[in-house]
Parts: structure tokens; sequence; C-alpha cells
């Protein structure tokens, strides 16, 4: 299905308002078969077949590859699907005669810039959905926020950086940060905890190129044109400046420009203020604090464990389990779960769950992730029976 067909079915696809009848069904299956095999993006000879990070922005619509070297780097006014697929060993009841003893397994993300249009992440909501059918189901599928980064995410770009702008919609435009002349690039480079104990990610966020921006906490790239500087914090972290160092390399590949290093105890770290408009500002008697960019989940008392099921005839959902001993053993094939393991909510499905069941998995965890206190950082994720990946198992074992 052409990609500017697939607008008829867009609220249908649209993770945040779904209307989820048909999902799973036989005709389901089918158009989105039949779109995913016309789709040039999952049919070019490799995705499927061979292992490798690939990523995707929506524009217009259409489903368009990202430069290899933009790898890490995306805009706040887009949306993104990324895929990343691994090699690894069968298991041992997977194995059988003289076949290949490895497989690939999937993880497809669709990663939702916070000022991406409804248009553009309708589409990557629904063209996930689509990779997901031209893989046969098999992929764990992940909603990501850019204000709450998952630790898998993360974990894929050691040098993931947030831009400002986007591309034209195919509705609303937004402005994109492409200018004709130079104009002055601040970035934010800070720690980021992720939810496994101790794990902390550092992040590079595009902020405004205000002194109200600053923080004394974090390091700070300021890219004039001619001349970049980089302001430390005078609390900031040895992994930050160590990150800073590995930006401004990235920058000054393409362009050979003077880099100026300077510590805000130092008095000479008022030349960055003043560039940022804070000219009667003095930088050792000021107490720089600015919001985060990215929000951090609070990880809630306990894990719960719920499961979805119409085995006494009708559908119910019920909390099945509670508390840190939670296994694969409590999870029945016959079935649908609900995992709230703290900052990710997962869903697992069963091989041999009802059709019934399978179609409304969606509308159930986007409501109960709304009636979260926390939920603008709570991401959640898919998986379906055999194919959970290490990041579901580490999410029952935590």
């Amino acid at each position: 299905m052409p990609p500017h067909e697939g607008l008829v079915h867009l609220e249908e696809y649209d993770w945040r308002d779904s209307n989820v009848a048909l999902i799973n069904s036989d005709i389901d299956h089918k158009v989105k078969h039949q779109s995913a095999s016309t789709e040039p993006a999952w049919n070019n000879g490799v995705i499927g077949r061979e292992p490798g990070l690939f990523i995707w922005r929506i524009e217009a619509f259409e489903v368009v590859p990202w430069p290899k070297e933009q790898y890490g780097s995306f805009h706040e006014g887009d949306s993104y699907i990324i895929l990343q697929s691994e090699r690894v060993k069968k298991a041992a009841d997977e194995q059988g005669g003289d076949e290949d003893q490895d497989k690939l397994v999937h993880d497809i993300y669709f990663w939702l810039g916070n000022h991406t249009s409804q248009d553009e992440a309708g589409t990557a909501a629904y063209k996930t959905v689509e990779l997901d059918e031209f893989l046969h189901g098999t992929a764990i599928q992940h909603r990501e926020l850019q204000s709450s980064p998952s630790d898998s995410f993360s974990a894929l770009f050691p040098r993931l950086k947030i831009l400002r702008g986007g591309v034209r919609s195919g509705f609303t435009h937004v402005e994109t940060n492409e200018e004709p002349r130079h104009t002055d690039t601040l970035l934010r480079i800070f720690k980021h905890p992720s939810a496994g104990a101790g794990r902390e990610y550092v992040l590079v966020h595009e902020v405004e190129p205000t002194w109200q921006s600053l923080d004394e906490g974090d390091v700070f790239v300021l890219d004039k044109g001619d001349k970049i500087f980089v302001w430390q914090g005078k609390n900031c972290a040895p992994m930050e400046k160590l990150k800073a160092a590995q930006v401004v390399n990235d920058m000054t590949i393409a362009k050979h420009v003077e880099v100026e290093v300077l510590s805000q105890a130092e008095s000479r770290s008022k030349v960055v203020v003043d560039y940022l408009g804070g000219g009667d500002i003095n930088p050792l008697e000021t107490t720089f604090k600015a919001p985060r960019p990215v929000s951090s989940a609070t990880e809630r008392e306990a894990k719960k464990l719920f499961r979805l099921s119409d085995s006494e005839g009708q559908l119910s959902f019920s909390l099945a389990k509670e508390g840190n001993g939670i296994g694969i053993e409590d999870l029945d094939g016959n079935d649908v779960y609900l995992l709230d393991a703290g900052r990710t909510v997962w869903v697992w499905e069963g091989r041999d769950a009802s059709r019934a069941e399978k179609a409304m998995w969606l509308k159930v965890v986007q409501r109960y992730v709304a009636q979260q206190e926390d939920a603008a950082g709570v991401s959640f994720a898919k998986v379906s029976q055999g194919n959970e990946g290490r990041a579901f198992v580490t999410a029952l074992q935590a």
C-alpha cells in the first residue's frame, strides 16, 4: 500500500487513540502483509535477513532511510522508526537437524519527538506494526518518547543527540534548523539515570542558546561557527566532560575551527555567558540551574503482573501477582499479560492467546499507562512468547 493511502488507517493504528477491533483478525494480517510487501524501506534484501541497526524518518507519510552518518542524532520535530536486528543462538527446543543454529531477533522502536506532528506520529506507529508484520510478528515493539528514553534505546547510541527542528509534515509545517547562514548552537551534555542499579547514560540535547539554559551540574558546547566553546559547570561529572570531548571531535572533523575549554570556576568563562546574552551575569557568583530536557520516571515500589484473559467466557483484566518474585513461570501461553516493571510497561502475548485477547492488548496498555501519575515518563513495549529478548527477561528478574 502506498504511504499516502495509509492515511485512511491513521486513526485505527495511532497508538495514542486506537480503534483496535480488527487487530489480529485475518483481514488485518492480510492488509498489513500486503502493505509491507510493497514498502520499499523493508524490501531491500537486507531487512529481516541480516543483523544491524537501521533507521528511517517519517517524511510526508513516507518511510525515508536516515543517513548512517547521522545515526544517533534525532530532531525533536520528527518521528523515526529504528530497527535493531541481532543474531543469537537458538534455544534447545528450536534447534533441529542440520539447520542453522542461529536466528535473528528484532527490536523495533518508534521514536516520537516532543514536537512531532500527529500525522507523523500516526504514520510511525502504523509503519511499526507493518514492519513487525514483515518480520512475521516476531519483533519486540517499543514506543519511545524523547522526554524519557528507555535504557535499551539509550544503549543503542553511545552518542545520542537531540536536535531542534524537523521536516515539513503532510499537514503541518515544522521549522527546520537548517539555515542559509550560521546560527549559534548550544548543546547540553548531562547524565541520565537508567532503571538498572547504578547505571547512567550521558545524553546530548540541543537547548535554547541563552544563558538561562546553563546548569552548573552539566557541560555545554557552544558552536559559534568560527569557534567552539566548551563550558564546564563547576559540579559537572568526568563522564560528561568526556562526552563533550567526543562531541567536539565529531564537530571538528568536518570543519577546522578553534576550540576553547572553560571551567565555570575561571573568570574567562564569562565569555560564554556574554555570548548567550548574560552580559550582566557574573559566573563566579551565579547559581546556574535549568530544568532537564529529559524526565526520569520514578520506580514504583513493586512490580505488578496483570492477566488479560477470556478463559471464563468474557474478557477480564486482573492482577495476577505483585512483588519482585515474578518469573517466566507465572506466564500462561493461553493469555496476554501486562508487566508493570516501573519505567517500562511490558505486554507479553502468549502463543495460544485468543484473537480477542490479542486484539485488546493495545487499548488496555494505553488506558493503564494513562492512569499512572508519571505517565509522561513511562514507555511500553510488546513481546510475543518465544521472542522475549534480554530486556524483557531482565525486567522479570530485576
